[in-house]
């Protein structure tokens, strides 16, 4: 080794000492003919002191140059508490410089200084910022905690395949074409899904793994084009089996890790009252903020509300202001509402509807609400809920009625099975079409598919989808019934399932799972919404890489060899 301690590691019981450090030059400052060094690794800081035998190469460093030191460990005069290491120091007697940094093209220092785009570009720098450096260790100990846990139930972690066949489950496949079979290409994994079920048709009852995830997808903050889901697949289970597995799994990380008890069970809301209450299928529940249902106004003169197909809204106990009410106004145009109805209801009763309206109801939003502020949406269903759920989202950031420190999860249960894709003229899935329906629904699976509810949950934590999973189909009769629901014929669904239907044939075990968002779990244990801050190398929002220069152009020989042509007439005129 070239060192013999770390930078973080040396205390007063090391007095005396000769070692021998490694590290970043992390500060320099010179008083006199004396020169003071804070070497840094990912231990952490050690200061070093020069005399003025060493000019000519400290006129040489840089900050972030890599250097070796020798020298004597000494006790420091001031102390820095905020050190681990502020007892002592390092006389140096040889330094040798490994590396020496040109100037840095971000700051270290305040990442606001900083674009996005610089941040990714030079990733190797940004990762060495303390905030960075501890993100990273700590998406590391989750990882740990969480096969610690998982491995002390009796789960095996099992890799599945990164090429794979090409199943589509909703985002577009990426695709990778064969050099020795031209014409057919792999997918890319958007989930482990059906290799985790044929592992229980295998007989491997309990499964987990770290498991890597692409989709060719629109990018956000908390989305990115390769993933991490912690993925988890159990034999022999029910609903309840799955949800006391994750709470235990969930409690397990935060103590150990945030020393946080979480209070468990988890809350149980069906997906009917969480789109009736909430407006959308993960509600925050850190403040109790419900939507109200005001179809009852559908009588009144108010065009707006004659010819709305949903009239719902929010009561607020406050008098809002003018820039508040535009602001949610905004809010509700971003998800296609015309605007908002607001209607106050103190002692006096305002609004602009208020003419409008009988003096019957008048009376009957008087008995409801009194004290605050009514915010309508009258509209299609869908938009009415989509705006009223931004909105109280937007209502309880604006008045603060929630501790952002607090970690409140919630299941969503009883979705339906099937969804009505309006554009295609079709029925197809809600979750995912391996997706076992509820016992009570199967006789009515192809009569009304649209009844149908399924046995599959999410797990919301403060109003993001944090995981979702399902109890499976296991009987390849059953299996091709759903499939022939959405409109997969037989053939079809031969061709593009066929390895799933015929393992089945072989006793395939009723079996259930989950995937629990790795990057966003870590990043909310943070209290952050980025999920890019807890990803060693992520994408920007175009799905490329600053950095390496991915996706890059490759050589006509390449495509020749894949048996493909690229038109680069096309490539040049699009860019």
């Amino acid at each position: 080794m070239l060192r013999t301690h770390t930078c973080g590691e040396l205390r007063k019981e090391h007095l005396n000492k000769e070692v021998v450090l490694c590290g970043w030059v992390h500060r320099i400052r010179s008083f006199g003919k004396l020169t003071f060094i804070d070497l840094r690794d990912r231990y952490g800081i050690t200061q070093l002191v020069l005399d003025d035998n060493f000019k000519d190469i400290i006129k040489k460093l840089r900050r972030e140059s890599v250097i070796q030191v020798k020298g004597k460990v000494k006790e420091r005069v001031k102390i820095n508490k905020n050190l681990p290491t502020g007892e002592i120091e390092v006389i140096v007697n040889q330094i040798t410089i490994l590396n020496l940094a040109e100037p840095l093209p971000l700051d270290l220092d305040n990442k606001e200084n900083n674009t996005d785009e610089t941040r990714l570009k030079y990733r190797y720098l940004d990762l060495r910022r303390e905030e960075m450096k501890e993100n990273i260790i700590f998406r590391h100990r989750i990882a740990q905690s969480i096969r610690e846990f998982l491995n002390s139930q009796g789960f095996i972690e099992i890799e599945t395949p990164m090429l794979v066949k090409s199943t589509p489950e909703g985002a577009r496949d990426y695709i990778v074409p064969s050099r020795i079979h031209k014409g057919r290409a792999y997918a890319l994994p958007q989930s482990p899904q059906l290799y985790k079920q044929i592992l229980m048709i295998a007989g491997f009852d309990k499964y987990y793994q770290l498991a890597r995830c692409l989709r060719d997808e629109d990018l956000r903050a908390d989305r990115q084009p390769e993933f991490t889901q912690v993925d988890i697949e159990m034999s022999f289970v029910e609903e309840e089996d799955i949800f006391n597995l994750v709470e235990n799994l969930l409690y397990y990380v935060f103590k150990k890790e945030l020393n946080i008890e979480l209070k468990i069970p988890f809350e149980k809301i069906s997906y009917e009252d969480a789109i009736r209450y909430y407006g959308n299928d993960k509600p925050d529940l850190r403040f109790d903020l419900k939507l109200e249902e005001l179809d009852f106004l559908k009588q009144s003169n108010y065009n707006i509300f004659r010819s709305g197909e949903k009239i719902k809204g929010i009561f607020v106990q406050k008098r809002l202001s003018k820039s508040e009410l535009k602001e949610l106004e905004e809010t509700a145009k971003v998800y296609k509402a015309k605007g908002i109805i607001t209607i106050e209801l103190f002692d006096e009763v305002k609004g602009t509807c208020i003419k409008c309206l009988d003096k019957k109801h008048i009376e009957k939003l008087k008995e409801r609400f009194r004290g605050g502020t009514l915010i309508i949406i009258s509209d299609k269903a869908k938009i009415v809920n989509d705006a009223l759920a931004a909105i109280r989202n937007k209502i309880g950031k604006m008045l603060s009625l929630y501790d952002e420190k607090e970690f409140k999860f919630c299941w969503i249960v009883d979705f339906p099975l099937f969804e009505w894709n309006e554009e295609e003229k079709r029925w197809e899935p809600s979750h995912h079409m391996f997706t076992m329906p509820k016992e009570e629904y199967i006789e009515i699976l192809d009569k009304d598919p649209g009844k149908v509810k399924a046995q599959c949950y999410d797990l919301v934590l403060n109003g993001v989808e944090l995981a979702s999973g399902s109890i499976r189909v296991h009987k390849p009769e059953l299996q091709e019934k759903i499939m022939k629901v959405i409109g997969l014929s037989h053939n079809e669904a031969i061709k593009k399932f066929g390895f799933l239907l015929e393992a089945y044939k072989y006793g395939g075990p009723p079996h259930g799972g989950i995937a629990i968002g790795f990057d966003r779990l870590v990043a909310m244990m943070k209290f952050s919404n980025d999920i890019r801050d807890f990803i060693a190398f992520p994408k920007n929002k175009k799905a490329e890489n600053p950095m390496d220069g991915s996706p890059s152009e490759i050589s006509e020989r390449q495509w020749l060899e894949l048996g493909l042509k690229v038109n680069y007439r096309n490539i040049n005129n699009k860019s």
